[in-house]
């Protein structure tokens, strides 16, 4: 026998499953289409970059401020703050795969130990801004199931893993901004 919350999060489980494919996928294809590059006359948007940027940092505003009000058992503005980050991370990207639609890529120009640094945290970073992905849909569906006690569990494994992925994508940015 279910209840209506097993039935809402059941509901979502094959959503969660395709999204959490479909968008990596999706951004490793569209990663590699360069529109002027295949002949389309559109201008780079390389005003892009610290605007994303801005957006994940925001998101790490967001996630802590969240997980604040949360503590301080402040429920529905931990809802509202939740979901601004989702948000904020879609809007990064929708942006992040713009630029990389109409820009050439680019290539880090640091040297000796600051490389290896860079590309840990960029490595790093990619992996688990995919693994986030059902993370992040499953915690959503379970409160949305008001599943709090499964919610809650979940949280605590999504949590960290958002909050470094935003971070480190800051971290990226900053590090690569110099060789735009």
């Amino acid at each position: 026998m279910s209840d209506n919350k097993s039935d809402v999060e059941h509901k979502y489980n094959k959503w969660i499953v395709i999204l959490s494919i479909v968008i990596p996928l999706a951004v490793a294809a569209l990663f590699g289409v360069n529109l002027r590059k295949m002949g389309f006359d559109v201008k780079p948007l390389t005003f892009l970059p610290p605007i994303y940027a801005a957006i994940n940092g925001l998101t790490v505003i967001l996630l802590v401020a969240a997980f604040l009000a949360i503590k301080n058992k402040k429920i529905k503005l931990h809802e509202n703050l939740m979901k601004s980050a989702i948000v904020c991370s879609i809007l990064f990207l929708i942006m992040y795969v713009a630029y990389h639609m109409t820009s050439d890529s680019t290539k880090f120009g640091g040297e000796g130990t600051i490389r290896y640094v860079y590309y840990f945290i960029l490595i790093t970073h990619i992996i688990l801004s995919i693994v986030v992905i059902p993370f992040v849909l499953v915690t959503y569906v379970r409160a949305l199931a008001k599943r709090f006690d499964r919610h809650k569990k979940i949280a605590r494994i999504t949590f960290p893993i958002w909050l470094y992925v935003a971070i480190s994508g800051v971290i990226v940015y900053l590090m690569i901004s110099p060789y735009y």
